[in-house]
C-alpha cells in the first residue's frame, strides 16, 4: 500500500499552501468604486428611536460573537437568483425568509454584504432598514410578537463583493473566475450573496432557484426539481428538505457533464464535472456508493436525500462538503493517484454526517468536523486494507505531529484567525483513534453511532461528545480528553 503523504484534505480550506484565488468581480454599475474586501458600503443609517425589543446582532459565538443574529429562528429560505452576466457575476435576486420570532421584535438583523437593496418587506409590508458593514438591520412596520411566524423578502441587485474569511486568509463566499462561478463559504461567506442568519446554530430548509443565460448551467444543493427553458436562459430549481447550516449553501455555474449512479443501498448520486476537465476526472468518485454504504454502517444511515460531488476547472487549494454536493478544485483530485484522491473524497463525504447533519454549536468546536472527517480517511483505508490500513495512517501522522508540533496545535482550542490548522484535522483524527484504543472497538463505534443519532440535524459541542463517550463506555474520560484536545505535548497512544 502506498504511504500517505501529509495531504490535509479539508472539508473546507485544505492546508495546501492556500493559493490565492483572484475573484473576477467588477464594481456594481451603481457604485463608483468596488467595495473593500469583506465589507459593504455603509449606508447612512436612518434615525430610529431606541427600542428594547431588538434582536441581538450576533449569536454569541465564543470566537465570532457577531456571526448570526438573535431574536428569531429561520425556518426556510427561498433564494431566487437571476445571473445577468456570468463573467462579472452581475445578478438580480429576491431572498425570502420564513422565520419565527423568539422574542418580541421591533427590529432584527440579517448578515448581508454589498449589493443595492431595492426593497425589504416583512409580512408583505414595506420595512425600513439600515446598514452597518455586514449587519443589515430591518425595522418592520408592526412589532413581531414572540412565537409569531413571519416572512421577510429582500430584493437586491449588483455584483457580489469579494470576501476574505476571518478564520484564515482565503477567499470565501461567491467567487467568479475565468470559466464560471463557484461558492464555498465556510465559515462566513454566505452573506456575500444572500441575506442570512449566518451561524450553524440556525439551520433551515431551502429552495434555490437559479436562472443563468445560455449556454451556462447551474448546480446547487439538494434535489433538482425542475429545469425550465426560458428561450435565452434556463432556470434551475433545487430543494433542500433537511435542515442546512448557511455556510454549506452552494451555487455553481459552468458547462457541466452530469454523471448519475446509485449506491448499492439505494442512495442516489449525481456528480457534476466541468466539461473542460479530462474525461477520466470521474475515476476518484467511482466508489462513492461504496463509501456511503460503508460509512452508513459505521455511523448511522446517510442523512440526506441525495449526494454527489462537483469538480470545477480551476485550482483553489480546497474542497468543501457543501450539503449533498461537495465541491473540489481540480488540484484536489487526480485520476493518476486514486488512493490519495479517494481519501479526499472520503473526507468530504464523512462530513455529511459530521459537520453537515451534526454541526458545531460554536466554531471553537471545529475539530468535531475536521477530526471526524480526517479519521474517516483512515477508516476508508481500513475498509480497503484492514488493520494494516488504519495503522499505517495512524503511524504516519502520529510521527508527523510529534516531529512538527508547530503545525499541529492542540485541536480543542484553535486560534480564531487560524481555525483550519493541522491540529484540528490530524491531531483531531488521532484523538478519535486514541479513544478507540482506550475503550475498545465495540464501545468506540457505539459512541460514534450514539453521538450521531442523538445530535443529527442539529448542533453539538465538545462537551456533548465527551458526555456521550463517558455514558457509552462507562469510563471517566475527562483526563483523556484534556490531554488529547488541550495539552501542548502530544500524548502517547494508549
Amino acid at each position: 500500500m502506498k504511504k500517505q503523504t501529509p495531504f490535509l484534505v479539508s472539508l473546507l480550506f485544505v492546508l495546501l499552501a492556500c493559493q490565492t484565488v483572484v475573484p473576477a468581480v467588477a464594481p456594481s454599475v451603481e457604485q463608483t468604486e468596488p467595495p473593500e474586501v469583506g465589507t459593504i458600503p455603509t449606508e447612512e443609517p436612518a434615525q430610529f428611536p431606541a427600542d428594547p425589543h431588538a434582536g441581538a446582532p450576533g449569536m454569541g459565538d465564543s470566537y465570532y460573537p457577531n456571526f448570526g443574529n438573535g431574536g428569531y429562528d429561520a425556518l426556510h429560505y427561498v433564494l431566487d437568483i437571476t445571473i445577468k452576466d456570468v463573467a462579472s457575476s452581475e445578478l438580480e435576486a429576491v431572498t425570502t425568509i420564513e422565520a419565527t420570532a423568539t422574542q418580541d421584535l421591533m427590529r432584527f438583523n440579517l448578515d448581508f454584504a454589498g449589493f443595492n437593496i431595492t426593497s425589504i418587506t416583512v409580512n408583505d409590508e414595506a420595512a425600513q432598514f439600515e446598514r452597518n458593514a455586514q449587519e443589515l438591520t430591518i425595522i418592520p412596520a408592526q412589532m413581531l410578537a414572540e412565537g409569531e411566524e413571519f416572512t421577510v423578502a429582500v430584493t437586491y441587485h449588483g455584483i457580489p463583493s469579494p470576501m476574505i474569511s476571518v478564520a484564515l486568509p482565503f477567499p470565501t463566499g461567491w467567487v467568479a473566475y475565468e470559466n464560471g462561478i463557484f461558492v464555498l463559504s465556510e465559515p462566513d461567506g454566505s452573506a456575500s450573496f444572500y441575506p442570512v442568519n449566518d451561524h450553524p446554530l440556525d439551520k433551515a430548509t431551502y429552495t434555490i432557484i437559479v436562472t443563468v443565460p445560455k449556454p451556462w448551467e447551474a448546480a446547487a444543493n439538494g434535489v433538482l426539481q425542475s429545469e425550465t427553458d426560458n428561450g435565452d436562459s434556463t432556470t434551475y430549481t433545487f430543494t433542500v428538505r433537511d435542515p442546512m447550516a448557511s455556510y454549506l449553501t452552494t451555487i455553481n455555474v459552468n458547462d457541466f457533464e452530469v454523471e448519475t449512479m446509485v449506491s448499492p443501498a439505494g442512495i442516489p448520486i449525481r456528480n457534476y464535472y466541468a466539461t473542460s476537465l479530462p474525461d477520466d476526472i470521474n475515476k476518484p468518485f467511482a466508489r462513492q456508493g461504496e463509501m456511503i454504504d460503508y460509512f452508513s454502517e459505521l455511523f448511522g444511515p446517510y442523512p440526506f436525500e441525495v449526494y454527489g460531488s462537483l469538480v470545477m476547472d480551476t485550482e483553489f487549494g480546497a474542497a468543501l462538503e457543501n450539503q449533498t454536493l461537495s465541491i473540489f478544485g481540480i488540484d484536489m483530485v487526480s485520476p493518476n493517484d486514486l488512493e490519495e484522491s479517494e481519501a479526499v473524497v472520503a473526507h468530504e463525504l464523512a462530513h455529511q454526517w459530521f459537520g453537515d447533519s451534526i454541526s458545531v454549536a460554536d466554531w471553537s468546536d471545529i475539530w468535531l468536523n475536521e477530526g471526524f472527517a480526517s479519521y474517516s480517511e483512515a477508516l476508508w483505508l481500513e475498509y480497503d486494507y484492514g488493520e494494516e490500513g488504519v495503522n499505517e495512517w495512524v503511524d504516519y501522522y502520529y510521527e508527523d505531529v510529534k516531529n512538527y508540533p508547530e503545525f499541529y496545535p492542540p485541536p480543542g482550542d484553535p486560534a480564531p484567525n487560524d481555525l483550519f490548522n493541522g491540529g484540528v484535522y490530524i491531531r483531531g483524527g488521532l484523538t478519535l483513534h486514541a479513544l478507540r484504543l482506550e475503550v475498545g472497538d465495540d464501545a468506540f463505534f457505539e459512541i460514534i453511532r450514539t453521538y450521531y443519532d442523538r445530535y443529527k440535524y442539529s448542533n453539538a459541542s465538545t462537551e456533548d461528545f465527551i458526555a456521550v463517550a463517558e455514558e457509552v463506555s462507562g469510563e471517566d474520560l475527562e483526563g483523556f480528553f484534556d490531554a488529547w484536545l488541550y495539552d501542548e505535548q502530544l500524548p502517547e497512544l494508549p
